[in-house]
């Protein structure tokens, strides 16, 4: 996605140069997941018994949305991924005693069951970002946010995705109390053409290309009340994800996994941890910072002070441009100082280069 905007406010600039070397407070690193080409067709019926399936590792287990601070899930969930000229392909084993399911509608909120999703955001700006979600009945819900909800994103439902072919199978039997289920399966093609409206990074990606994502289930406890399946009024539900969070909400973009394709041999190719994460995070840090300063004082503030962090806690040089309605943040680039990172008021985050010096990226 290609925003930029021209600010008729007065602005003010900064540079803040640290002299030691930065030491910026971690967050948990993202999970990475190399996602292997697909040697062989994947026929969609949620059985996850195609040979296509045995190169693809499964992922480790989800944990709760929070991470650590939260026990972990009562039921494994894990997922498995391939792609190929046509599509990403997606699979997904949950654990359950208890198959529930009641929405039949295509985009009902499918969460109100519980429920399987996928959060897609190609390019890793923020912006423009997808999800899905399916419940038993394999009934979906796909939708486009503009932004993250905190930045006064929308929810587009009527958004559909190209093409897209979805499959559930049951191991038990569905909304019936009376005996002990074991499991339900997901199996996702999501096709190219579904994704090119949302970024401008090339589709189908090339070998190595990382993109951004992350899985939630969604687990509700239940009753049985004359012999049906209810969910026990007052208890919210579970949040189980593959990449935690850090806090429940899945809409924070920059707290997902990786998705890095592979186009040579299945396991021949390792996970490469993105070596500008440190940038980025260091610029959330300030939208986060300038986000509760504006909720307290009705302003963006001028400075690091104000903002209660230290300069030598960020690379250098730092750079921000602060207006009464916006800000940005700008930190050089780890691969080549000459681009940078640049983060706005509503969280979009992109990489800029040498020909953009002196425009105001400010919305």
């Amino acid at each position: 996605m290609n925003r930029i905007g021209w600010l008729g406010l007065t602005f003010c600039i900064f540079t803040v140069v640290a002299l030691s070397q930065p030491h910026i407070p971690a967050w948990p690193d993202p999970l990475g997941y190399v996602c292997n080409r697909a040697e062989q067709p994947i026929h969609i019926d949620g059985k996850l018994d195609d040979p296509a399936w045995a190169i693809a590792p499964w992922s480790t287990a989800f944990v709760d949305i929070e991470g650590d601070a939260k026990p972990k899930p009562r039921w494994r969930t894990r997922v498995k991924m391939l792609w190929d000229d046509v599509a990403l392909y997606i699979a997904a084993e949950m654990e359950e005693p208890h198959l529930w399911a009641t929405l039949t509608e295509h985009d009902s909120v499918i969460f109100h069951d519980n429920d399987f999703e996928v959060f897609l955001d190609p390019d890793g700006d923020n912006q423009n970002y997808c999800e899905l979600e399916l419940n038993g009945k394999n009934t979906t819900w796909d939708l486009l946010l503009t932004k993250p909800y905190r930045d006064g994103g929308r929810a587009i439902n009527a958004w559909e995705i190209i093409g897209l072919r979805t499959a559930v199978h049951l191991d038990g039997t569905l909304n019936d109390p009376r005996d002990k289920d074991r499991s339900w399966t997901v199996e996702i093609a999501w096709p190219w053409k579904g994704v090119k409206e949302l970024t401008s990074v090339p589709i189908p990606p090339r070998h190595q290309d990382q993109w951004r994502i992350n899985f939630s289930r969604v687990e509700w406890d239940l009753d049985v009340v004359s012999g049906k399946y209810q969910k026990v009024k007052g208890k919210p539900e579970y949040n189980w994800v593959w990449s935690p969070q850090g806090a429940i909400d899945m809409h924070r973009p920059e707290r997902w996994g990786y998705l890095q394709f592979n186009g040579a041999k299945p396991d021949g190719v390792a996970f490469r941890p993105d070596p500008e994460r440190h940038v980025r995070d260091a610029l959330h840090r300030i939208y986060y910072a300038q986000r509760e300063h504006k909720a307290k004082t009705g302003t963006f503030a001028g400075s690091l002070e104000a903002l209660k962090l230290s300069a030598a806690q960020f690379p250098k040089p730092l750079n921000m441009e602060v207006t009464r309605m916006s800000f940005t943040a700008e930190l050089p680039t780890h691969a080549d100082p000459a681009w940078r990172w640049v983060i706005s008021h509503d969280s979009w985050i992109r990489k800029i280069g040498p020909q953009d010096s002196g425009k105001k990226r400010n919305n």
